[in-house]
């Protein structure tokens, strides 16, 4: 590319130092060298079926070479609109800026500046007869049919990224994919619906469902340049706005007035139907010919599930297929941000997300659609937290893992011994009461904190609805890798519970706090001595345990079993660290309440249904509840 004079003597020092692609830059000279260095232009580019969607195209001034287009399709604006006014940086990272490629970024079908209707989550349609069967995979294929053929001193090639939303039309993008599209990263991408961003094991994440449509779901009758107003809360203490909401029944006559169709379709739809079920994404991905990297965060608050579940799909369905799972200790989106350096009081011992810009996700697109170098990337590059190392593996989980499963025993004592024959009826017991739920962080919040997934827990130890068990010290390092899934035995007095599982990390009493350098100004907020980190957590609306399609009510103090993925891990419990299981039936706002007494749909319960339960937890022999997970035995 050809840079102005004004900034060829710092590139050509990075140039000569082979530095170029690998060091960041600051904003400003970012924002200048896209400025500078490419031409913009907005088009409406036709559709199949006659809608145009409006995208806007960041070309180099440079005509030497020819370059590769890098794609985003996003329901949250292409801004800024105007062909005179430019973005800060282009592309997953600034370092894409001055590597020369052809940006393109579309608003999907619906949102500000695109036609059409927007529609959640995009149903794909495998079986196309005609020009009105249209999915977020069609628009994709007509839109790089267009780029092929109406933009100039392109390669040929196409690569597509997205974060969350964005991450889930990357997805859908690769199926049934155009021939030019050779290199896809999907990250935080939604798989399934029903499992993912506003709904666990059919826990209903309230505030972050609430706060999201509030915002998001509001219809948008005519294309525009601007978003939807911000929902006002008159408050920023979340966990008594949404105590005070009451019922869930309550959203809509007090704020949403049925003008949120998202949140009148997820209130029609509680069970996992044929609404959801045509959104689930992974049934689809089959024939999937570009190379994919799917990205996630291990802490990934809003979408974990997504890129497990597309990674290990894509594996099955597709195994000649260049597939390669990268997992990060970061928050949503925190790769691509940010030096990734700690989430909360927790450490990582270096910049995470600054190495990942620079040695996995630049080397990943310049090889597939440049040629350029060798991307040098394993089956799976997975971070292992605890002692704060990335691994490389040649499948993911492990190879070297044992499955075994830690037992709930007498006295809140962990082990992988199982029960013994003379506790045929021990269990432990606790009063569920919605009128005095459990929180699930002690910050003061109106969302759904990105720091709850590293947050201590002792405060949530010292409830008496909280059940807590714990390993002895441990004597030496306990690596876990992989899946984890809870096997809980239990009963309720009512008809109904949810059930949360929280695995964690017990420091010792002498930790010390780490270094924070004096330009670091987010202070710790809870010492290390004894600090109780969440590793994995997960919770499931306890009348889906055999049906996702058909609940059922608990028979009253009749032991049940309760199956409950966790989802994948990599951390080490190092020497002298204890690892502890939390159980506890409620975790809110984070979940709604569940009123305990049985209702068809909880979205319709009324206040008046909120009722205290005595729940059980069985560790006997007859009914023992456990965790199975793995152990790494690698080096």
């Amino acid at each position: 590319m050809r840079f102005p004079r004004a900034g060829l003597a710092i590139l050509g020092v990075l140039l000569s130092v082979g530095l170029l692609a690998a060091q960041p830059r600051p904003p400003r000279e970012t924002a200048r060298l896209v400025r500078e260095n490419f031409l913009k232009q907005e088009v409406k580019i036709p559709m199949r079926d006659g809608v145009h969607l409006h995208t806007a195209i960041y070309t180099p001034k440079d005509t030497s070479q020819k370059y590769p287009f890098l794609m985003m399709r996003t329901p949250y604006s292409v801004g800024p609109y105007g062909k005179d006014l430019f973005p800060s940086s282009l592309g997953p990272s600034s370092l894409f800026v001055p590597e020369g490629y052809i940006f393109v970024y579309q608003d999907v079908r619906g949102c500000y500046m695109s036609e059409g209707r927007f529609v959640n989550m995009t149903p794909h349609r495998p079986r196309k007869t005609n020009k009105s069967d249209i999915d977020e995979s069609t628009d994709t294929y007509d839109t790089i049919e267009w780029l092929i053929k109406n933009i100039p001193n392109h390669n040929g090639k196409v690569g597509q990224w997205g974060i969350s939303y964005p991450g889930f039309y990357a997805a859908a993008g690769m199926i049934e994919a155009h021939a030019a599209l050779k290199a896809v990263s999907p990250q935080a991408p939604i798989a399934d619906w029903f499992f993912d961003d506003f709904h666990h094991h059919g826990a209903f994440f309230l505030p972050h469902a609430f706060n999201f449509l509030a915002q998001f779901g509001q219809p948008r009758p005519l294309p525009t340049t601007k978003g939807p107003p911000r929902f006002d809360h008159h408050t920023l203490d979340g966990y008594q706005f949404f105590y005070d909401l009451g019922s869930l029944k309550n959203v809509n006559d007090r704020y949403f007035k049925d003008r949120i169709l998202a949140w009148n379709e997820m209130e029609d739809h509680p069970n996992y139907d044929g609404f959801w079920k045509e959104r689930n994404l992974l049934p689809h991905l089959k024939k999937v010919a570009p190379a994919v990297m799917t990205v996630g965060g291990l802490f990934d608050a809003e979408d974990l599930y997504g890129p497990l579940k597309i990674y290990r799909t894509i594996e099955k369905e597709n195994p000649g297929n260049f597939n390669v799972l990268v997992m990060g200790p970061w928050q949503h989106g925190g790769w691509s941000r940010g030096p990734g350096d700690r989430l909360g009081n927790v450490f990582f011992g270096g910049n995470t997300a600054e190495y990942y810009r620079q040695n996995i996700e630049l080397p990943f697109f310049q090889h597939f659609l440049k040629g350029k170098g060798d991307h040098q990337l394993p089956e799976a590059y997975i971070f292992e937290t605890g002692v704060n190392r990335w691994r490389r593996f040649q499948q993911w989980p492990p190879q070297k893992v044992t499955t075994k499963r830690l037992y709930l025993h007498a006295g809140g004592k962990l082990s992988f011994e199982a029960p013994g024959m003379e506790e045929p009826n021990a269990h432990d017991s606790f009063v569920s009461d919605p009128a005095k739920p459990v929180p699930f962080t002690e910050a003061v919040a109106i969302g759904m904190t990105v720091e709850y997934m590293t947050d201590d827990q002792r405060f949530a130890a010292r409830r008496p609805d909280v059940l807590v068990y714990q390993t002895e010290v441990l004597k030496e390092n306990l690596t876990l890798a992989g899946p984890l899934r809870a096997d809980l035995r239990v009963s309720t007095s009512e008809g109904d519970a949810d059930w949360v599982v929280k695995l964690i990390d017990v420091f010792p009493g002498d930790a010390k706090d780490p270094a924070i350098k004096e330009s670091d100004r987010r202070p710790l907020t809870r010492h290390h001595s004894g600090y109780q980190m969440m590793v994995r957590s997960e919770a499931i609306r306890g009348r889906f345990r055999h049906s996702y399609e058909k609940p059922e009510p608990f028979k009253p103090n009749q032991p049940t079993q309760i199956q409950l993925e966790l989802l994948d891990v990599m951390h080490t419990f190092p020497k002298g660290h204890r690892l502890m299981i939390q159980v506890q039936s409620t975790w809110f706002p984070l979940v709604d309440r569940n009123p305990q007494k049985w209702v068809d749909n909880i979205f319709k319960a009324n206040d008046k249904d909120f009722t205290p339960a005595t729940h059980k937890v069985y560790r006997n022999s007859k009914n023992p509840t456990s965790i199975e997970v793995g152990v790494f035995n690698g080096e």
